[in-house]
């Protein structure tokens, strides 16, 4: 009996040290341990595409001669931009617009076009968001910014106003971001101005953002 326990012991006593040391190292997969779980942003910010429209009105339409009446209209703006952290943003935009204007409106044509009329301007413009307030989560998502830009603007028909002119304009909005963190919405009032002509005007713009 002694013979066959004594080969027994022997062989626990090799195999022992060996058992423990396979309990006490974790095996490959608990090593690497959970994969970590994926978090995402609460607001999305980078680059961006953003839509305006709305109405827009000129005070005193450009005209070398003859009335220049209170003009009311339609703007729609689009603009492709980064933001710069959280706080200022950078873009390139293109506004069209069409203004009312009536008969008594010659603008420059010196009588040979009366009317209404359009203008194009493709720009720049900064956004600064100013105040920042937190949901319940302690997320910023509604902002109080000003923005601010200038373009080239151009004007149709050409007889009535045959020059273009620099456009800048800027104003206050508010902007939410929405729990879809891609997207924003916001409404801002911007005050215009015709450089060269001497031209003011408004406008009321809602908007909507997408940011990639």
């Amino acid at each position: 009996m002694q013979k066959v326990l004594a080969p027994l012991a022997l062989c626990a006593a090799f195999l022992l040290p060996g058992v423990a040391a396979a309990q006490e190292t974790p095996s490959a997969g608990s090593a690497a341990g959970d994969r970590p779980a994926v978090t995402f942003d609460e607001v999305e910010r980078g680059v961006y595409f953003a839509v305006y429209g709305g109405p827009s009105w000129i005070a005193n339409p450009p005209a070398s001669q003859g009335p220049r009446p209170f003009s009311s209209g339609q703007m729609a703006q689009v603009e492709l931009g980064i933001d710069l952290g959280e706080r200022l943003s950078l873009g390139v935009f293109f506004m069209g617009s069409a203004n009312t204007a009536g008969a008594e409106y010659i603008g420059y044509s010196q009588g040979a076009a009366s009317g209404d009329f359009t203008m194009l301007v493709p720009g720049a413009v900064l956004r600064a968001r100013l105040v920042g307030f937190a949901d319940s989560q302690e997320v910023k998502r509604t902002w109080i910014y000003a923005r601010a830009g200038a373009g080239y603007a151009m004007f149709s028909p050409k007889k009535l106003l045959p020059d273009s002119d620099i456009l800048v304009f800027a104003g206050p909005g508010v902007e939410y971001y929405t729990r879809l963190r891609h997207f924003s919405v916001g409404l801002e009032v911007t005050g215009n101005y015709l450089a060269s002509k001497g031209a003011f005007g408004f406008a009321i713009a809602p908007n909507i953002r997408y940011a990639f």
